[in-house]
């Protein structure tokens, strides 16, 4: 039987402009990097190494409206944060910089491929074979689309075959970057070709499951990409495939977090359990989100607070009235310290030397769960105008996470929404409201609509769902939402307008790393 060497090419390809002496031949040198596969037990080790070890939470929720600036006099801050928060082209190093994004989730893409090559040259078709196929083609995906939807503009059907994209990794030979970087369009078929492929071959056999690509996670993936690609009947039959016929038994049990002691520490570890049935994939990633996100000073010159709580999300008047979560934010201020917050990601310190108590933050993230998977489909179903259907599964998260009375009909949502002015109305432009304007580059009805306001609705609770996970900022991408950057004031308020992110604006494209646009990449356009 023949054997495999491993090189990783791919990864060479990102790092190299690190590396290389000359920029101008990207590919020109290969590490003696080498592990032979000859095992399918080989082989699913490989594929641990298949999943992104940088997160986009630190830069996505930064840069979307989940967080405000309270001013350069803030100790807690820096430029790199400066950068990240005010929509600059990124100079400043730091662990949670695109650029790591960038290189994780290549290394990433570069181990599904090496893990493919080799299971085609073991030529065997069992049960463990299949499922290592299946959970590369997944990993390749994935790395794929949080590549796509960080660095290039969202997908739309109007204009994403000629946006550019992210080079695409389909095999062990590396990449060019000096090459087109192909279009929107491109990557997202390449990410559907991947999925299609995995589904049929996907099991739930590994030791942990919810640190893998199990059936449930690989279906929420499907049901979050097919919402992206604008294919909402693709959307509902994977989100029906993950949450079956009863999903409001296998949603986070917010009772139980709400009975917890106020420990953030306890909060953000029950949050992360793998025994937890909302839990479809987890996974382990260098960062100090943990500190960056929750309830420290860390990183408070930029801030989810109380203002955004108490007026956008979190503890704003909404659709279900006054009633209580049933685990209540934590907000709370101090000196340069002004936070509205839930606990959902630890701070979890990896010790390299005991004695010196040196070493790395970590944390655990739900990349996919229950719960957004079924606002997900209510999101679908909006647009297929199944607006009954969409009804019923906001009810049923709506009723998970709060002690709400209110049912949902459309006619409520409507009716709700309709009494609310859209945020920055006001002559500064900066005071907030639960609802913005939406401009889509796909067609919805116009604003009041049943249509509009049940798409507010469902995008308000997924922002509450995804607070502090950075997926906010998909949404506002994808909805065009113009957000502002604003300065607070001593009394926690907004007080003077920064600047604006229309609806076209090009910086919705994270620009590609200074490190590959030296190595040659074209780098995203920029408005002059």
């Amino acid at each position: 039987m023949k054997t495999k060497n491993i090189i990783y090419p791919v990864l060479l390809g990102i790092v190299s402009a690190l590396t290389l002496t000359s920029c101008n031949d990207f590919l020109d040198t290969m590490p003696d990097n080498r592990t032979t596969l000859d095992s399918q037990e080989k082989i699913s080790d490989l594929l641990v190494t298949a999943y992104p070890s940088n997160q986009y939470a630190v830069i996505n929720e930064l840069i979307s409206d989940n967080t405000d600036y309270y001013g350069a006099t803030n100790p807690n801050g820096d430029r790199f944060g400066d950068q990240l928060f005010f929509w600059k082209d990124i100079t400043e190093a730091s662990n949670e910089a695109p650029y790591n994004l960038w290189l994780s989730c290549y290394k990433a893409a570069a181990a599904a491929n090496q893990a493919l090559a080799s299971l085609d040259e073991l030529k065997q078709d069992n049960e463990q074979a299949r499922t290592s196929r299946a959970e590369a083609l997944l990993c390749r995906a994935y790395a794929h689309f949080v590549l796509v939807n960080e660095f290039s503009l969202n997908y739309n059907s109007k204009t994403s075959a000629t946006d550019p994209g992210i080079p695409v990794t389909t095999s062990v030979e590396a990449i060019n970057v000096k090459k087109d970087r192909g279009n929107v369009a491109q990557v997202y078929e390449q990410i559907d070709r991947d999925i299609q492929a995995a589904l049929p071959l996907m099991s739930d056999n590994y030791t942990v499951p919810k640190y893998h690509f199990n059936k449930r996670a690989a279906y929420a993936f499907a049901t979050r990409f097919y919402l992206f690609y604008e294919k909402w009947d693709k959307a509902v039959e994977y989100a029906n495939l993950c949450l079956g016929t009863n999903p409001g038994a296998n949603l986070r049990d917010w009772k139980v977090l709400g009975g917890m002691a106020q420990k953030q520490e306890a909060l953000a570890n029950h949050y992360i359990d793998a025994s937890l049935n909302c839990n479809l994939l987890l996974s382990t990633f260098h960062t100090s989100a943990g500190l960056y996100l929750g309830a420290y000073t860390y990183y408070k010159r930029y801030s989810h607070g109380r203002y955004l709580g108490d007026n956008e999300d979190m503890n704003a008047v909404n659709v279900w009235g006054t009633a209580d979560y049933y685990e209540k934010p934590l907000s709370m201020a101090g000196s340069n310290f002004d936070v509205c917050l839930m606990m959902k990601i630890p701070d979890l310190f990896e010790y390299k030397d005991p004695v010196a108590r040196t070493g790395y933050n970590r944390t655990v993230l739900a990349l996919f769960t229950m719960d957004e998977t079924l606002l997900n489909r209510a999101e679908a179903y909006i647009m297929l105008k199944q607006y009954d259907k969409a009804a019923a599964d906001m009810n049923v998260w709506m009723h998970n996470i709060t002690n709400t009375s209110v049912q949902l009909t459309p006619k409520v949502i409507q009716k709700f929404y309709e009494s609310v002015a859209y945020s920055y109305s006001d002559q500064a432009g900066i005071m907030s409201t639960v609802k913005k304007h939406l401009h889509p580059a796909f067609s919805i009805d116009e604003e009041g609509s049943v249509q509009e306001t049940m798409l507010q609705c469902v995008l308000g609770f997924r922002r509450i769902e995804t607070m502090h996970y950075g997926n906010r900022w998909w949404d506002v991408k994808r909805y065009g939402i113009e957000i502002v950057r604003r300065e607070m004031g001593a009394d926690g308020k907004p007080s003077k307008l920064l600047d604006v992110m229309k609806k076209d604006d090009p910086r919705r494209a994270i620009q590609i790393p200074m490190q590959v646009r030296e190595a040659g990449m074209a780098a995203n356009p920029r408005n002059q």
